[in-house]
C-alpha cells in the first residue's frame, strides 16, 4: 500500500518520504552526469565574480553602469510577489501607481499579515534598506493614475502588473511613449489584443517580455535538459494539475472587502440587533462583511497588550488592515470597474470596488483558472515537449477538449471552479523536415486540471517517457525514475544513443556533486526573468532578447484562452496556425486586432 506523503501542511504525491527521496538522488545523479561541469562552474563563478546564480547559469551579464529606472503598474498581491523579487542591482524603482491605499501601503512596508506573507512581498524599504517611508518617498514617486508614471520621464521601462483586462491598454500605452515593459502573465485578456501588443513593440522597437517564469528557473532548465539528452525516451503524455482548498467562505480569489469605519461599539449593537431581529445566520452574513473591522478591533488589542519584541509587528498589521480598510474611499467607477446584478437569486448587487478587489471572479476582467494558473502549467508542457525538437522551437498544439464549471461556489461569479483539458500536441515524428504531417498518429496527449474545494495532490507535472518518468513538484522538487520504477535507484551513462538510466546498489558520487552545486532554496524564476529583461535594455542587440518573447507568451495565450472557449461550448477546437502568427488577424475568439494607429 502506497503511504501518503504529507509535507510542509501540503499533500503532495503519492508516494512515500523514500521513493521521493529515491527520485530526488536520480534527478541530482543525471545532473551530475549531464550539466555537473556546468553546474559547478556556474556556482563557483557566480560566488567569485560578484554575478547573480541567474546571470551566470543563463549566460547574461550585469545590467551596466546604471541600473534601469522601473516603475511599477500595479503593486497589489502579485505586484508584491514581484517587489519582492526584485535585485537592486539590477532595477531602480522611480515610480508606482495603484488605485488601492492598501496595495500602495504594501508596496512600501510588505504584508505583514503573516510570515509567509512577508516573506513572499517584504515590500520596496526591506529591498533597498530604506529606514523610513518618506526616505522611500523621496526616491519612489506615487501615482493613482498609470498614465501620469507613464508619462514620467524618470521612468525607462514598466512593469505591468494590473488585472488581466487592462494588460493590454497600459503595455501599449508605455510603449508608444518610449517605454519598454514586462507584463506578468497571461500577456492579455485576448488573443486580438495580444497581437496588438505585439505589433506595437515591433512598431516602436520596445522590449515586450511576458512573466513566464518558468523559462528562468533552474529547475525546469535542468529537466529540459534530461529530456535533451534522451533520459526519457520519447515523451507520449504530460499529466498536470493545480489543485486549492478553496471553498465558499474561504476563498483566495474572494477577499474580504472594506466597510465604512464605526467603532467597535456600534459595531457590537449592530450584530446584537441584527441577531434579535433576524437571527444567528443573519448576524453570520454580517459577521462576515465586517472582517476586516473585526479583524482591526482584534489586531489593536493584541498590539496593546504585546510586550516590547512582539509589539512593532502588531503595530505594523494594524497599520496594513487600516490601510485595507481605507480602500473603501476608491472610486473603481472611475477606473473602468462598474456594478452588476448578480444571478444568485439573492438580487444582491457587485459594486465596482468588488469588481476590482475581486477582479479575478469575472470574465469581463479575469480569464479563470486557465489564465491565473493554467497558462504557467501548459507553457511548461510545451517547454518540455519543445526540448525534443531539432531546433528546440517551441512546439504548437494541435487541439484541446475541455470541460468545466461552477460545481462547489454559487453564482456569486463568472468563472468555473473546476476544470478539465486535454490536448494533443505533436510529438516527434508527426511532421516531416518540410513541416508536413507525416505520421498522425505521432502524438503526444497533456491533461491538465484544476479544481477547488480539495488541495490533495497540490501541484506540478508529471512527464512520461518510454524510457523514463519526471516528476515535478510545486516549481521546487524533481524526481527522475526509470520508467515506473518507483523504488529503483539508476545511475547515468552515455550510450550510443544519447544518455541512459541503469539500475545501481551502491555510488551516488554524481548527484553528491549536483547536490552541492544546486541552490539550496530555488529560484520560481521571477528575480532572473527580471534581470534579464534589464539587461536585454540595458545591452541592446538583436541576440538579446527575453526568453518569452510576445511570440511565445502570445502561444501561451492562444493555449489558455482556446480552453475557456472549448469549455464554455463544450466542444473540441482545433488550433489554426494563423492564430499563432502575429502578422495574420484570425483568432480563436474571431476578433480581429485593432490596426496600431488606433491604439494607445
Amino acid at each position: 500500500m502506497v503511504e501518503v506523503l504529507w509535507h510542509k501542511g501540503e499533500i503532495i504525491m503519492n508516494l512515500t518520504p523514500e521513493q521521493k527521496d529515491i527520485g530526488k538522488q536520480n534527478f541530482l545523479e543525471a545532473v551530475g552526469t549531464t550539466r555537473r561541469d556546468f553546474l559547478k562552474g556556474s556556482v563557483l563563478g557566480a560566488s567569485a565574480t560578484g554575478a547573480t546564480l541567474g546571470a551566470t547559469y543563463f549566460n547574461y551579464g550585469k545590467v551596466g553602469k546604471e541600473r534601469l529606472r522601473v516603475g511599477i503598474i500595479g503593486t497589489g498581491d502579485e505586484g508584491g510577489v514581484l517587489i519582492g523579487s526584485l535585485n537592486p542591482d539590477y532595477i531602480d524603482v522611480v515610480a508606482i501607481a495603484d488605485i488601492r491605499p492598501y496595495s500602495i501601503h504594501r508596496a512600501f512596508h510588505g504584508d505583514n499579515y503573516s510570515a509567509g506573507t512577508i516573506k513572499a512581498r517584504p515590500g520596496l524599504m526591506s529591498i533597498y534598506d530604506w529606514k523610513t517611508e518618506k526616505e522611500a518617498k523621496d526616491h519612489v514617486t506615487v501615482y493613482n493614475d498609470y498614465e501620469d508614471l507613464i508619462a514620467d520621464k524618470n521612468v525607462e521601462a514598466v512593469l505591468v502588473v494590473l488585472p488581466l483586462w487592462l494588460h493590454d491598454v497600459a503595455a501599449i500605452k508605455a510603449m508608444k511613449a518610449g517605454k519598454h515593459v514586462l507584463t506578468e502573465k497571461l500577456m492579455a485578456h485576448s488573443v486580438a489584443q495580444c497581437k496588438e501588443m505585439a505589433r506595437v513593440s515591433k512598431e516602436t522597437g520596445m522590449i515586450l517580455a511576458t512573466g513566464h517564469q518558468r523559462h528562468y528557473s533552474i529547475l525546469y532548465d535542468n529537466a529540459v535538459s534530461q529530456i535533451q539528452s534522451g533520459l526519457l525516451g520519447n515523451i507520449h503524455h504530460i499529466r498536470a494539475q493545480w489543485n486549492r482548498g478553496n471553498l465558499p467562505g474561504a476563498d483566495s480569489w474572494q477577499p474580504p472587502l472594506p466597510t465604512e469605519m464605526i467603532s467597535e461599539k456600534e459595531y457590537l449593537d449592530l450584530r446584537r440587533k441584527t441577531r434579535k431581529e433576524s437571527g444567528k445566520e443573519a448576524e453570520n452574513t454580517l459577521r462576515a462583511e465586517y472582517k476586516l473591522l473585526e479583524e482591526l478591533f482584534k489586531w489593536t488589542k493584541i498590539r496593546d497588550r504585546s510586550t516590547d519584541s512582539e509589539a512593532d509587528l502588531w503595530a505594523k498589521r494594524v497599520d496594513q488592515k487600516q490601510k485595507q480598510l481605507d480602500d473603501i474611499v476608491v472610486v473603481a467607477e472611475d477606473y473602468g470597474y462598474g456594478e452588476k446584478t448578480l444571478e444568485d437569486g439573492t438580487g444582491r448587487k457587485r459594486t465596482a470596488l468588488e469588481e476590482l478587489i475581486r477582479w479575478r471572479l469575472w470574465d469581463r476582467t479575469g480569464g479563470g483558472l486557465m489564465a491565473e494558473l493554467g497558462s504557467h502549467q501548459l507553457d511548461a508542457a510545451s517547454i518540455f515537449i519543445s526540448a525534443q525538437r531539432k531546433d528546440h522551437k517551441k512546439v504548437m498544439p494541435l487541439s484541446v477538449t475541455g470541460m468545466g464549471g461552477r460545481y462547489l461556489f454559487p453564482a456569486d461569479r463568472d468563472v468555473d471552479d473546476h476544470v478539465y483539458t486535454l490536448f494533443e500536441f505533436p510529438g516527434e515524428g508527426y511532421y516531416d523536415d518540410e513541416g508536413k504531417v507525416a505520421d498522425p498518429n505521432k502524438k503526444i496527449a497533456v491533461s491538465y486540471s484544476s479544481i477547488n474545494g480539495n488541495g490533495f495532490g497540490g501541484y506540478g507535472e508529471v512527464v512520461l517517457g518510454t524510457k523514463g518518468t519526471l516528476i515535478l513538484e510545486r516549481e521546487k522538487d524533481v524526481m527522475l525514475f526509470k520508467r515506473s520504477e518507483v523504488d529503483t535507484k539508476i545511475a547515468v551513462s552515455e550510450g550510443k544513443d544519447g544518455a541512459v538510466m541503469n539500475s545501481y546498489e551502491t555510488g551516488g558520487g554524481q548527484a553528491a556533486v549536483a547536490a552541492a552545486a544546486m541552490p539550496k532554496e530555488p529560484s520560481r524564476g521571477y528575480r532572473e526573468e527580471i534581470e534579464h529583461w534589464a539587461y536585454c535594455i540595458k545591452n541592446p542587440s538583436p541576440e538579446n532578447q527575453p526568453k518569452c518573447t510576445p511570440k511565445v507568451a502570445m502561444a501561451d495565450a492562444i493555449i489558455a484562452l482556446t480552453s475557456n472557449i472549448a469549455m464554455k461550448e463544450n466542444r473540441r477546437i482545433e488550433f489554426k496556425p494563423e492564430w499563432f502568427d502575429i502578422q495574420n488577424n484570425e483568432t480563436p475568439e474571431g476578433k480581429a486586432p485593432r490596426l496600431t494607429s488606433e491604439l494607445g
